[in-house]
């Protein structure tokens, strides 16, 4: 399994566990590189994800943070990859309704139907971009298992993040669950 991570606003800096993650797993890990980290545009952000999923060419899992969340909500309303398998959306933003993201382009309404696989939102009891009922109505219309791991802030390198080992363990938890059925299957 591969993953392909997609960052929020101002991307993922070199303390945040998406970045952390890619340098340890290179050959595992992708990140889909936006041309405009500061000022998200909706149609073009969404584009550019699909531009990298033309590119798999392996069973994937997406591995978003924030705005990526989003990003991954609007474009699976309008493409599809028998490739991607699932995605793991971590304190997904709340465009409609945060005051700190009333400069975002295209993002509203967010998508309130489910996603064509697998998914689990994780967030935070005390995140500054989405309460957790959001984030819980979130999951709940796109389909997701919702964890809320408590207070954690924004669950980013800012909120005292770094490895994240307990992602980590989410992520391994999600991906034995996406191959178990095929094993049943296939067996």
């Amino acid at each position: 399994m591969n993953f392909l991570t997609i960052p929020g606003l101002a991307s993922s800096g070199p303390k945040h566990w998406q970045t952390i993650w890619e340098k340890q797993y290179p050959y595992l890990f992708e990140r889909v590189e936006q041309d405009n980290w500061d000022l998200p545009v909706c149609t073009a952000w969404v584009e550019k994800l699909q531009n990298y999923v033309e590119q798999l060419t392996q069973p994937t899992v997406l591995v978003a943070h924030s705005m990526g969340c989003l990003t991954v909500a609007h474009w699976s309303q309008q493409y599809y990859s028998p490739l991607v398998k699932g995605a793991l959306l971590v304190a997904p933003a709340d465009a409609e309704y945060s005051e700190r993201l009333n400069f975002v382009e295209g993002f509203n309404p967010i998508p309130a139907k489910p996603l064509p696989f697998d998914s689990v939102v994780v967030a935070s009891t005390n995140d500054i971009y989405a309460t957790i009922e959001r984030s819980e109505y979130f999951a709940n219309t796109w389909g997701s298992t919702f964890l809320n791991i408590g207070a954690k802030g924004h669950i980013n390198a800012s909120s005292g993040f770094g490895e994240w080992k307990e992602g980590k363990v989410i992520l391994n938890q999600f991906v034995n669950m996406l191959i178990e059925p095929l094993q049943v299957q296939c067996a």
